[in-house]
């Protein structure tokens, strides 16, 4: 039985101050010290270290992945705990002379083997909003890849989306068809929508992420970004939903919280033998892959 402790943290970051960010997460890693918690997994939203409405701004916080790994890991040796830590936390990455909405998956600590701290995987955005109050394409470049990756607990395979990535089918799909096991969502989604009872995207989400963990029958992990930027407030609601797609975890609407969860990865294995729709997705592969082809052969896109 393989079981990892997973904290949400669903937080405010202070727009465009870097090292204000950084100090941030800094007390997030002290308040795991403090806890009788040992957390295995730490997860903070899209964009978590500058704030998300930076528009040309973007290039006064960007900083390469070692940059943001580097800074992260010695504030995890002056805050942390005396064990190793899994980070999945968004940046603005500079890399190869663009600039990036990206995610680092990395380990902290001062361990060895397969807790050696380092850079496990970078995910860089793969769809870029463009319509009401977003126009990432004018200040940010695009992903080209959706990959999963093994990370050190028992070669768990775990893969990140951010944000819109999750509102397409055919990302999580991929992430699933590669191996994932855990789906690490960021996001930083503004309030919109409102109704009498729920506003529109918190609704949307919790639909989205229960589709994915449902179809795919793998855990979703959601940390939404909280706070005011320019009058567009963010909504948070964080989630956690297991491969049953029962949600375990629901953050707060607005409001900054640690989220913890437990995360039984044997469930993926129970999930899929009983609903086996990703099994009879990888059997019909060829012809699904046929039809896209042809898609893109015939222009009816």
């Amino acid at each position: 039985m393989l079981k990892l402790s997973v904290l949400a943290a669903q937080i405010k970051p202070n727009k465009g101050d870097y090292r204000a960010n950084l100090s941030q997460i800094g007390k997030i890693f002290a308040q795991i010290r403090e806890s009788a918690i040992d957390v295995d997994v730490l997860t903070l939203p899209e964009t978590a270290m500058s704030g998300y409405f930076l528009e040309g701004g973007v290039r006064e916080v960007a900083r390469t992945k070692e940059e943001i790994f580097a800074e992260l890991n010695a504030q995890y040796l002056e805050h942390g705990p005396d064990r190793s830590l899994d980070i999945v936390v968004g940046f603005y990455e500079q890399w190869e002379r663009k600039y990036y909405n990206s995610c680092l998956y990395a380990t902290l600590g001062t361990g060895e083997g397969v807790d050696t701290p380092k850079i496990v995987h970078v995910h860089r955005k793969f769809f870029l909003p463009t319509y009401g109050v977003f126009d990432e394409k004018r200040f940010v470049s695009r992903g080209r890849t959706i990959d999963s990756f093994t990370t050190r607990f028992g070669q768990v395979k775990a893969a990140v989306l951010i944000c819109e990535d999750a509102w397409h089918s055919i990302t999580p799909m991929i992430a699933a068809l590669k191996g994932a096991q855990i789906l690490y969502i960021v996001s930083a989604s503004p309030a919109r929508g409102f109704g009498e009872v729920l506003i529109g995207n918190v609704s949307q989400w919790k639909q989205l992420v229960y589709n994915i963990a449902a179809e795919h029958n793998i855990w979703v992990i959601q940390t939404g970004l909280v706070g005011f930027e320019g009058g567009k407030g963010f909504v948070g609601c964080s989630l956690v939903v297991d491969p049953f797609a029962v949600t375990r975890l629901e953050g707060p609407v607005g409001k900054e919280a640690l989220l913890h969860a437990e995360v039984d990865l044997d469930d993926v294995s129970v999930a899929r033998a009983t609903s086996p729709m990703l099994a009879d997705l990888e059997a019909n592969l060829a012809d699904v892959r046929r039809e896209i082809d042809q898609i893109e052969r015939t222009g009816r896109v």
